[in-house]
């Protein structure tokens, strides 16, 4: 048993060095085409559209200023200026969007560290007696002189309805653009009269309102549907809601969208909300908003990353979602997404413009067996709304989850039901266990031999049963 033993250890230490090996070849590979794409797409993008847009890999300020909007501050807690209807507001982005290190400067950087380790830390003690001091001092002053200009830049500009041209224009994609009010797509299922309770369905990141009403919707009891209101929601910029292309799609906006899309229109005063992965720290923010409306919370893969003492949060968050590993796949996938914009601008470019011909591929491989709901609800967003969304909200939001579950725990009183699949690689067990550690109260059920998808996905009779006897408990 011994021997047994030290051989797996051996060679699960094989494969992790030949693992971190095999990234850092890739990855520095993908480095190098990113920064080739960067020009590739300069040009495609003036001579198609006749205007040379910034990106954020050559100046954190250009991609930011150039759509009517300034940038204030670039040390971690950034914040953009922008004024709409003759209001003016500071728009809260994450610093991941342009301050995303190659793989070969970021170790270059960790091997000349500890040399400035005593050079940072005098300078840090010289720092903090400045403060204490009071001779250094964070002001942000907004004069006439960049209200008009706000004013003019924005007030000159036509909103872009219209994708651009590496985006899908097919109808489904482009339906809201017909609309007179934006507002989200919702799916209302349930109760049509007097309707005892109200249900939020959030979904996560790259998916759809069909990640619920195509699972756990027809699942659900009689009794259920005849008590409760259920309302599945396409966050903005997926599925058939909204994809503006002048949005930084930040926590701000997509809270705005969904109350003036479900909370207002449908008069809802209590209710439940159930989310999954990215749309979990949407119904924490949401909660915290409606601390006195919100009867039950279900969260599902929550990205729960404690962000350790001396470190910027977004960083964190960004390294631990994204590891810049070829293995497993699914972390691959995802910092393929997070790292490299003009990368993950190109599979949008294959994938989503051509999700028709993919969607026609699934169904004639599998001799239409499948429902294609999940695919769907992949391929139907633009990569400004998917790349804005996966740093603004799970990386930027990571400086505030904390005091979003504090508020949980202290001051409010609804329960609070985690669910996580064992087998899940892109965010592990762990972070369900962390929120458990924030909010004691929270009940925690992890699923054998589920993943990220099928937490949901096959197993929705039995996730159905749960949350019916999640919203009795909490109706009782």
């Amino acid at each position: 048993m011994a021997v047994m033993g030290k051989t797996r250890s051996v060679l699960t230490l094989t494969g992790r060095v030949i693992n971190e090996a095999v990234s850092f070849i890739i990855f520095s590979i993908l480095d190098l085409l990113d920064f080739l794409l960067c020009f590739v797409y300069k040009v495609a993008d003036f001579f198609i559209e006749a205007e040379w847009k910034p990106c954020y890999c050559s100046s954190s300020k250009e991609a930011i200023t150039s759509s009517g909007k300034i940038l204030v501050s670039e040390q971690g807690e950034s914040k953009i200026v922008c004024l709409s209807s003759s209001k003016l507001q500071l728009e809260e982005i994450s610093d991941t969007l342009y301050a995303r290190p190659s793989l070969v400067s970021e170790v270059s950087k960790s091997t000349v560290k500890e040399l400035k380790r005593l050079k940072m830390e005098g300078t840090m003690i010289q720092s903090c007696e400045k403060i204490k001091k009071g001779t250094v001092r964070s002001t942000f002053t907004v004069n006439s002189t960049i209200v008009e200009m706000l004013q003019g830049r924005i007030g000159g500009q036509q909103s872009h309805p219209i994708p651009r041209w590496s985006d899908c224009d097919c109808k489904t994609c482009t339906s809201w653009t017909s609309s007179t009010k934006e507002t989200l797509f919702v799916r209302a299922d349930g109760a049509k009269d007097k309707a005892r309770e109200d249900v939020l369905f959030i979904h996560g990141f790259i998916s759809s309102s069909a990640f619920w009403t195509e699972t756990v919707f027809p699942n659900f009891s009689n009794s259920v549907k005849s008590t409760y209101r259920l309302f599945a929601v396409d966050l903005l910029g997926f599925g058939r809601s909204p994809k503006p292309t002048d949005s930084l799609y930040t926590l701000r906006e997509h809270l705005d969208m969904i109350e003036r899309s479900v909370l207002e229109p449908y008069k809802v005063k209590s209710f439940h909300i159930v989310a999954h992965s990215l749309g979990c720290i949407l119904a924490l923010a949401l909660a915290v908003k409606h601390p006195g409306s919100v009867k039950s919370l279900t969260l599902l893969a929550p990205p729960y990353f404690p962000v350790p003492k001396g470190e910027q949060a977004a960083q964190h968050v960004l390294r631990m979602v994204a590891p810049r590993h070829v293995w497993p796949v699914i972390s691959f996938g995802a910092s393929l997404a997070c790292w490299y914009e003009h990368i993950s601008r190109t599979i949008c470019l294959l994938i989503c413009k051509n999700h028709r011909l993919w969607e026609f591929l699934a169904k004639l491989v599998t001799r239409n067996r499948i429902r294609t709901f999940l695919l769907e609800g992949f391929f139907c967003h633009t990569h400004n709304a998917a790349w804005h969304t996966l740093h603004n909200i799970i990386c930027g939001a990571a400086g505030k989850i904390d005091g979003y579950m504090e508020t949980v725990r202290d001051h409010l009183k609804c329960d609070v039901n985690v669910f996580h699949g064992r087998d899940d690689e892109l965010i592990p067990v762990e972070c369900s266990y962390n929120v458990q550690s924030m909010i004691p109260r929270a009940r925690i059920k992890v699923i054998e031999n589920k993943d990220h998808i099928t937490i949901v996905v096959g197993r929705q009779k039995a996730f159905a049963r749960d949350l019916e006897e999640i919203w009795r408990k909490s109706s009782g």
